[in-house]
């Protein structure tokens, strides 16, 4: 299968004769739709037909929008506006109006996705849904919602006038696993979403994906490493690589790169992700010659990181590795400052924060984190123009591989506007998009076959705090 970019005039073509056809659009105009059937969680994460005809889970209505209801906190003026006029089927005055709002505030990925779903107004179109947790984890929400915005606008660029644009429903799950299944309920009710880019953590990614498998509903997560998604359905992928080429990367620059060979492991038990990193790197690094003499819990009740690196001075200790989650990035701060820069320090791509960046300052100086991407990894590219030109800055790497999700779903499409038509192009062998990151494409088990990039914590003005994540060389 040949890349996106390369190939604008067979897409053109591909999206004229779909649109002609005009068979796979439902519309989306306003919040939770009655469908024709509902599905509900059963006990052992299953989803089944219960719900009567018609009804509407209306504890969801505030969580998923198209453009009828920002999802985000303190809207301007003129973006109520314009989401005034897209509920009520204005989609001239939408436009103006959000073409105004991001006027004002051009880093808006909500106001992005609204505009652009706004220009489609009632054309025919495919829908695409993107879970962002914008409310507790709101940064990290806007990061995913960036990429997915660029993403539907290059897209539907790329496919002119007479083409089918996408569509994308915004939906919060707020990172939490109950409402993540629930969110993910309401999509496989909704026949015309026809794929999904989610969820933020392994753990509520791991939670919600037996109800995408049972709905046969195509899921691209952007975010979530664990390994435990490997394999788990061939309606389950991933951009983002698995922990096991973080790990292997952290391993391999501790034992030649700091010619380490003992290392104090913190790790979030509350965490899937923390914990498959955890387990990945003690792998890695027996199987590279070195050890990890101890762990601590960084959620345990009786944490004491003064007296823990203290006996891990005493014990022979030559590195530190943080498994941290973004939930545990206090009592990272105090391992910092515990250490006192006496010893290397390694993370995981949850440390790819600017809280980290803020909060741990001089103390976090010197962090190696393994993360997918890197903007300075390439920054001429076609991705990182486009990216600065939107948002007036860099982007992260989340956002990067949410725009590797979108893009491939978006590839997908032209093979098949279905379901099944999307699960079947996407594990296709010779499937292949033009990503972000460069080409994207997918191994049997759902996973990116892609090597992590290491980055450093250094002083710098990049990011306006006055430390920046910097490529190791």
């Amino acid at each position: 299968m040949q890349t996106l970019k390369n190939h604008k005039f067979e897409i053109i073509l591909s999206l004229a004769t779909l649109g002609l056809l005009g068979t796979f659009f439902l519309g989306i105009s306003g919040v939770l739709k009655p469908q024709n059937s509902q599905v509900t969680i059963t006990s052992n994460g299953d989803t089944a037909s219960t719900t009567p005809k018609g009804a509407v889970n209306s504890s969801l209505s505030n969580r998923l929008s198209d453009g009828t209801q920002s999802l985000l906190p303190n809207p301007s003026a003129l973006k109520q506006e314009g989401i005034a006029a897209y509920a009520k089927g204005d989609y001239a005055a939408a436009v103006k109006a959000l073409e105004g709002a991001l006027a004002e505030n051009r880093n808006d990925p909500e106001a992005l996705i609204y505009l652009n779903n706004a220009r489609i107004g009632k054309q025919a179109s495919h829908t695409l849904a993107v879970i962002a947790p914008v409310g507790k984890t709101s940064e990290i929400g806007l990061e995913i919602l960036r990429g997915a915005g660029q993403a539907q606008q290059e897209l539907n660029q790329a496919g002119g006038e007479t083409g089918v644009p996408i569509k994308i429903l915004i939906a919060n799950d707020d990172n939490d696993p109950s409402f993540a299944k629930s969110v993910a309920a309401e999509l496989v009710n909704r026949s015309e979403v026809l794929g999904v880019l989610g969820h933020y953590s392994s753990g509520v990614t791991l939670e919600a994906a037996p109800v995408y498998n049972q709905g046969k509903l195509p899921m691209v997560s952007a975010i979530s490493t664990s390994v435990q998604l490997s394999g788990f359905s061939p309606y389950v992928l991933r951009t983002v690589p698995s922990d096991s080429f973080a790990a292997a990367a952290l391993a391999q620059y501790m034992i030649d790169g700091l010619a380490a060979k003992r290392a104090i492991l913190y790790y979030d038990s509350n965490s899937a992700y923390s914990l498959s990193l955890k387990s990945e790197f003690a792998t890695s690094v027996f199987s590279d010659g070195g050890a990890v003499i101890n762990e601590y819990d960084l959620a345990a009740a009786d944490f004491d990181a003064e007296e823990q690196i203290s006996l891990a001075k005493s014990q022979g200790a030559d590195v530190i590795m943080l498994a941290s989650s973004t939930d545990t990035l206090e009592p990272s701060f105090e391992v910092m400052v515990a250490v006192d820069g006496e010893l290397p320090l390694l993370g995981g791509d949850d440390l790819y924060h600017p809280q980290v960046l803020k909060d741990g300052g001089a103390n976090a100086a010197g962090l190696v984190v393994a993360v997918p991407w890197h903007v300075l990894s390439d920054p001429n590219s076609d991705f990182v123009t486009g990216s600065r030109q939107l948002w007036g800055g860099d982007v992260s790497w989340r956002s990067a591989m949410a725009y590797d999700a979108i893009a491939a779903l978006g590839v997908a499409l032209l093979e098949n506007p279905s379901r099944e038509g999307i699960r079947s192009a996407l594990h296709e062998p010779n499937f292949a998009a033009d990503g972000a990151t460069g080409e994207v494409h997918f191994l049997p088990s759902g996973d990116r076959n892609r090597a992590a990039q290491l980055v450093k914590i250094e002083p710098g003005q990049r990011s306006g705090i006055g430390f920046d994540f910097i490529p190791v060389d």
